[in-house]
């Protein structure tokens, strides 16, 4: 064989060999496409690869039957579909505009809705599933409750202290008006008062922050004053919680300065006081208005059982609440009331929502206070505390709370980051 019949041979081995190689890998490489399968994802207790999913939100003007028309079911089904189940939930009246529903669809080329779920709030989820009979049912998504440390150094204020750590400023709520409100003064707080909190976190489905649950203890040491606040069950049945300090006081007054947050009073308690609703006529306001927007959730300002909860002309939607044998309360011109005669209500429960029904000339809730009988200023009141733990609860109060005061105890302050004098200048030029 010549030099250059050589060189061809070889050449050619080289190509059929490169040729094999290519093909083996390219078989390799199908063998392991093979064997890829799509990674199952479930939700609302579905295998989502089984379907086509479409989500929305519920527009305005949306109706159940709109939703399925659009995606080509018929209103004989739709209607067969709303009466079964309507014992489940009313699908027809309960839709509201913003919520997210989703539709579990074949995988088709007709994509025929198979399944609608929609979603009242970020816990639960309504499922209608009419994939072959038709059934639904109600269903809540897993909570996980995370307990988590906080503390804080005061250089302005407790907003500032918990968001500078990217903390939750429901935190600060919860211990300037639930917790401390009646201790502390949260406006006349010092430079160099410190804080520590255990408290818990709450999550839905493991990934979505739902916010802050509950505080679980607390210290404040304010104008080098410490205050401890431990959260305690004094009543099972009724499930009444409150905050007491180290030594078995409760920290909380009886009620609360006022049923609606982040109000403003708009009229106060006044027997001489002119309406110019009624053409300026000198009409007695037994009642304390705090202005706040529509929507905005009223509250029981302390634990009582509900004695009406009605409408008249004058009062609109209202309720009232007997509280003990000395007082009674009474909120008025709700947009909407959310309890019944006969029912428990504990202090800071949602009662209803500020509206302007009855006669009023803007959103607020009317407040009224009676002692014995008689109508009277709760602002000029000087308010009973609230009851405190009783003596046989004392010595498990005291044993409850002895391992949570010593793992508060032993939480160290996080050092303040001081402020670089670029930024105090960047910070001044903001404001």
């Amino acid at each position: 064989m010549g030099s250059r019949s050589l060189i061809l041979f070889l050449l050619a081995i080289s190509i059929f060999s490169c040729k094999e190689k290519v093909e083996q890998n390219l078989e390799k490489e199908q063998e392991d496409l093979a064997v890829v399968e799509p990674e199952e994802v479930y939700e609302f207790g579905f295998n989502l690869n089984d379907f086509v999913v479409k989500r929305d939100t519920i527009r305005r003007g949306d109706t159940f039957g709109d939703i399925l028309e659009r995606n080509k079911i018929g209103y004989p089904k739709i209607f067969n579909i709303v009466q079964k189940a309507k014992d489940t939930f009313d699908i027809a009246r309960g839709l509201r505009v913003g919520k997210p529903y989703t539709l579990l669809c074949s995988k088709d080329s007709l994509q025929q809705p198979q399944c609608f779920i929609y979603q009242p709030n970020l816990e639960e989820y309504v499922v209608i599933n009419f994939q072959d009979s038709i059934h639904a049912y109600i269903k809540r998504k897993p909570i996980t409750y995370i307990e988590k440390s906080a503390t804080g150094i005061i250089e302005t204020n407790i907003s500032e202290a918990l968001d500078d750590q990217g903390l939750s400023l429901r935190l600060a709520y919860k211990m300037a008006d639930e917790i401390y409100a009646w201790t502390i003064d949260f406006n006349r707080l010092q430079k160099g008062d410190k804080f520590k909190v255990l408290y818990t976190d709450k999550y839905i489905d493991d990934t979505i922050y739902a916010g802050v649950h509950d505080v679980k203890a607390a210290y404040f040491l304010h104008n080098n004053e410490p205050f401890y606040a431990f959260e305690f069950e004094t009543d099972s049945v009724k499930h009444i919680r409150d905050y007491f300090s180290d030594e078995a006081k409760n920290l909380r007054r009886a009620f609360l300065k006022a049923p609606v947050q982040f109000s403003r009073i708009s009229s106060r308690y006044n027997l001489k006081r002119r309406i110019a609703y009624y053409g300026n006529k000198i009409r007695p306001h037994k009642g304390t208005d705090f202005a706040a927007p529509i929507g905005t959730p009223i509250m029981a300002t302390a634990n009582g059982t509900v004695t009406k909860s009605s409408y008249t002309s004058g009062n609109g939607n209202y309720v009232k609440i007997r509280h003990n044998a000395t007082y009674e309360t009474q909120y008025l011109h709700m947009l909407k009331r959310k309890v019944k005669v006969g029912q428990f209500v504990k202090q800071g429960d949602i009662i209803g929502w500020v509206g302007m029904t009855g006669h009023t000339a803007g959103p607020h809730v009317c407040y009224r206070f009676w002692k014995n009988g008689r109508q009277v200023d709760p602002l000029r009141e000087k308010l009973p505390e609230a009851e405190p733990i009783s003596e046989n609860l004392k010595n498990k109060y005291f044993d409850f709370i002895k391992p949570i005061k010593a793992k508060l105890d032993s939480i160290p302050f996080k050092k303040v980051k001081p402020k670089l004098p670029m930024e105090n200048n960047l910070i001044s030029q903001a404001k």
